[in-house]
């Protein structure tokens, strides 16, 4: 069997921290869950996770990297999969359904936020992550445009600002409440598509 190099070994050792840490955060919460824990509960000692992370808060935020960087890569495989858009939005609402409102997802977001007022830099870190996410939805809705052959009739990042603004309200108010439904961001997302369409054939 051959033998990882060191800089196999510290991106191995890395991964499983991140991966351990995301499990604990979204069980128990971030203010709850040191790094003591997370280095026991990966296996490895404190100093393995101090010569990966600096501090919590930025093995927090590769936590969340990692959570936004999966959830969307479920969303658009479901956006760009065979089929009419509207089986396509079908399976996505099935998958809001399931997704938005997550307590462990949504809290962890939360708690961050709130721990973000009075530390700048996890603020501006966060402002970051979030223009990321934003780029990613952007990306969503170019190629499911594309998909379909129409052109939004309005910037999309505009379009993109204002889903994810949708999604972020309504994921905070369903961890308090699942009876909500999430049908409001399929609907957002279809309401954008149908009026794009038809400005397409008034062209």
């Amino acid at each position: 069997m051959t033998r990882l190099t060191r800089a196999e070994s510290q991106a191995k050792t890395r991964a499983v921290l991140i991966s351990t840490a995301r499990d604990l955060f979204l069980a128990d919460g971030y203010a709850q869950t040191s790094l003591e824990r997370v280095a026991e509960s990966a296996g490895f000692s404190k100093g393995a996770v101090y010569s990966n992370f600096k501090s919590k808060k930025e093995l927090s935020l590769e936590v969340l990297d990692l959570i936004h960087t999966s959830k969307f890569a479920e969303v658009a495989e479901l956006l760009s999969a065979p089929g009419s858009i509207e089986d396509r939005l079908d399976q996505f609402q099935s998958w809001a359904e399931k997704t938005l409102g997550d307590v462990g997802w949504t809290m962890l977001e939360f708690e961050l936020f709130v721990t973000a007022r009075d530390d700048e830099e996890l603020r501006a870190a966060l402002v970051s992550a979030l223009g990321i996410v934003r780029g990613m939805v952007v990306g969503l809705l170019e190629s499911t445009t594309a998909s379909i052959g129409v052109t939004l009739p309005m910037p999309v990042e505009d379009a993109a600002s204002s889903l994810l603004s949708l999604g972020i309200g309504l994921g905070i108010q369903r961890a308090m409440d699942p009876s909500i439904s999430a049908r409001l961001v399929t609907d957002g997302l279809r309401t954008l598509l149908n009026y794009a369409e038809a400005v397409q054939a008034l062209a």
